[in-house]
């Protein structure tokens, strides 16, 4: 056969793929927390801090958040480099958490000791409805939606990062490079990994946002609790050397 058919042949076989969007589908990287080294995250791994006694429960489908109060749920230990595969659910529209990375132990001592609503200081991994951009716009109509995403930002709260692009509009976050987040009532799995300083998150499979030059790079993993009901499930981690 000559190449010009050969050719030809190769296309007409391509085409169904091409037009289906098969080809140009970008794979998916889920990690699977199972593989050695991975351990689960539960109740004996996490101290209270500065929520209600409510307002993490524990179940055998895993952990339950009231979003009330404004709080976090802290590890046991600290961790310096490492990686963690969380699986959450929004339970109703607009829900707002997120995981901290590296907090530091003088925050949390404060939280603990004031005993009183509060974020701790570290990398915050953003976990945030797709309706919490609606709601935002409804109770802040002169102000512009466009400092953060419900897709996976991730930026330093009283800590030091240096966001990896592309970038919200004053430069302190990295927002994500494509919008894999499902909304509320469905899982979404988030993947991090943590090693030296550099932080980076896949969405559902696919790496999306990050940072490097984080200072500190070492410290407690926290769960937020920030108004609004949300379930996590299958919180696994592997330490790093």
């Amino acid at each position: 056969m000559k190449p010009i058919a050969l050719l030809a042949g190769f296309l007409t076989a391509l085409a169904p793929s091409l037009l289906s969007g098969e080809a140009t589908a970008r794979p998916r990287a889920y990690i699977d927390s199972d593989g050695p080294g991975w351990r689960c995250l539960g109740p004996a791994d996490f101290s209270p801090v500065n929520s209600a006694p409510d307002t993490w429960s524990w179940s055998a489908g895993g952990l339950h958040c009231t979003g009330q109060p404004i709080s976090v749920l802290r590890t046991a230990k600290e961790f310096t480099n490492f990686e963690l595969v969380v699986e959450w659910k929004h339970l109703r529209a607009a829900g707002n958490s997120g995981v901290f990375v590296w907090t530091t132990p003088a925050s949390i001592k404060r939280l603990t000791a004031a005993g009183r609503p509060g974020l701790p200081d570290g990398i915050e991994v953003q976990i945030l409805d797709h309706g919490f951009t609606d709601e935002y716009r409804r109770r802040n109509p002169t102000k512009a939606a466009d400092w953060f995403t419900t897709n996976g930002d991730i930026f330093p709260v009283r800590a030091k990062l240096t966001p990896f692009p592309p970038l919200s509009p004053d430069g302190s976050r990295s927002f994500p490079r494509r919008q894999l987040s499902r909304g509320a009532g469905e899982w979404n799995h988030y993947y991090i990994r943590a090693i030296n300083g550099e932080i980076r998150l896949w969405v559902n499979g696919e790496e999306v946002s990050g940072g490097t030059a984080a200072d500190p790079a070492t410290g407690f993993l926290c769960l937020e609790s920030e108004g609004s009901p949300i379930h996590f499930r299958t919180l696994r981690i592997r330490e790093l050397p």
